[in-house]
């Protein structure tokens, strides 16, 4: 039987070793916190999900919340005019649901599925020297957390990386007691041109049924006023600041908010990274990075564990076509390509120019779905399937080859 380590135990690595189990590796699960801690400690992510990256949680028994989450049934658009209004406005229903499942509930659980299902917990910090170890008693490592050293021995891949500082101020804030902005339930995105973005989604927590609120505020700008936050009471209170001066039609929805729990805020900033997907321990053994490890994304276009759970389906095929054979450092990188060549590209790409001013051609598109339910409906639909913002998102000709004419947009 051959035996594969994985360190980390957020979602893809956890996911991961399930599906190993399910298929017959012997698997060890090294992280640094046991499931009591993370299901107490701070929240994590806003991990709100589309239907084609739940299939792979379903595919393994995962979907424990199915039939309790709120389910994401629409993406809307809202857009921030020169007088504080809306400018454009517009909704479309997804074809398949998603959803949003608190980390602090699905860490813990799979944890225990995967132990239930016969992989070894090891709890406790991996440094370089624990990773060497793990090394020798396995056929294949894969490093599933950038924590501390463990990041640093993936080096930067300045080519696929084009952006080497942070490009939003991000927080994110739990709440209950929002009013629904329709009878049903899904995303809220909207954007305040020079100053930044803030969507909303329904979700589940520990504490039950939730809003997840998150902001994404430019650089310097003045949605960039997390500094000086340093109590929940004091976050909470920002967060409806910035709704009041920038986003009114979503602080209208916002007066009775409250906190979920003492740790439902966050607050944070890094530059969206793409690094080298194989790292080289000092024995000169070869571990494989997975998920944000090797590309970590900005939230802006919510693709950290959508891309997780695909990054994981993708590593566990590969693993599985390999039989017997050595998990050697060719086949590490061929892993990693072929799931660049195939998704992380077009991902990566798109993140990256929604962090930059908007194009005139999106500009268009933007404006023109407002009366366009086709282009309203291949935008939203492109958030399950990113390869389909390629090329008509970024290029005038091919959109309107699929669509007609787009408008002139003052920019």
């Amino acid at each position: 039987m051959l035996a594969i380590a994985i360190v980390g135990g957020g979602h893809a690595g956890l996911q991961l070793g399930i599906g190993l189990l399910q298929h017959g590796y012997a698997v060890t699960l090294a992280t640094d916190r046991t499931p009591e801690e993370v299901r107490t400690g701070r929240i994590l992510s806003s991990q709100g999900m589309q239907h084609s990256a739940l299939q792979h949680e379903r595919d393994l028994g995962l979907g424990f919340w199915d039939d309790v989450a709120p389910r994401h049934d629409f993406i809307a658009f809202g857009l921030r005019g020169e007088d504080g209004g809306r400018a454009v406005s517009w909704q479309a229903r997804v074809a398949r649901p998603g959803n949003s499942v608190c980390q602090r509930l699905k860490i813990p659980r799979w944890t225990d599925e995967l132990v239930r299902q016969g992989g070894v917990l090891e709890i406790g910090a991996v440094d370089i020297a624990a990773l060497e170890r793990l090394a020798r008693r396995h056929d294949l490592v894969v490093v599933a957390t950038g924590k501390g050293e463990l990041g640093r021995l993936f080096p930067r891949d300045a080519a696929r990386s084009p952006h080497a500082r942070p490009m939003r101020a991000l927080a994110l804030t739990y709440v209950a007691g929002m009013a629904p902005a329709r009878p049903e339930r899904g995303v809220n995105f909207n954007a305040a041109p020079k100053i930044g973005e803030y969507f909303v989604m329904p979700a589940i927590t520990t504490t039950g049924a939730c809003e997840i609120m998150v902001f994404e505020g430019l650089p310097g700008g003045p949605m960039d006023c997390w500094d000086d936050v340093t109590t929940p009471a004091q976050h909470l209170a920002r967060s409806k600041a910035i709704l009041e001066r920038f986003f009114p039609w979503e602080a209208a929805r916002c007066r009775h908010i409250e906190l979920t729990d003492e740790n439902a805020t966050m607050t944070g900033r890094f530059p969206p990274t793409v690094r080298e997907p194989v790292a080289t321990l000092p024995s000169g053994r070869a571990v494989l990075g997975i998920a944000d490890v090797v590309m970590l994304n900005d939230p802006l276009t919510g693709r950290g564990s959508n891309n997780a759970s695909k990054y994981a389906a993708h590593y566990l095929d590969r693993i599985c076509a390999r039989g017997t054979a050595p998990f050697d450092r060719v086949w590490m990188r061929e892993t990693f390509e072929t799931y660049w060549a195939a998704r992380g590209r077009m991902i990566t790409e798109w993140a990256n120019r929604m962090l930059e001013p908007p194009t005139p051609v999106m500009q268009a598109i933007v404006h023109a779905a407002e009366h366009d339910a086709r282009i309203a409906a291949h935008f939203v639909g492109c958030f399950d399937d990113p390869t389909g913002v390629h090329p008509w998102l970024f290029d005038r000709a091919a959109a309107e080859a699929m669509f007609g004419p787009l408008p002139d947009v003052a920019h």
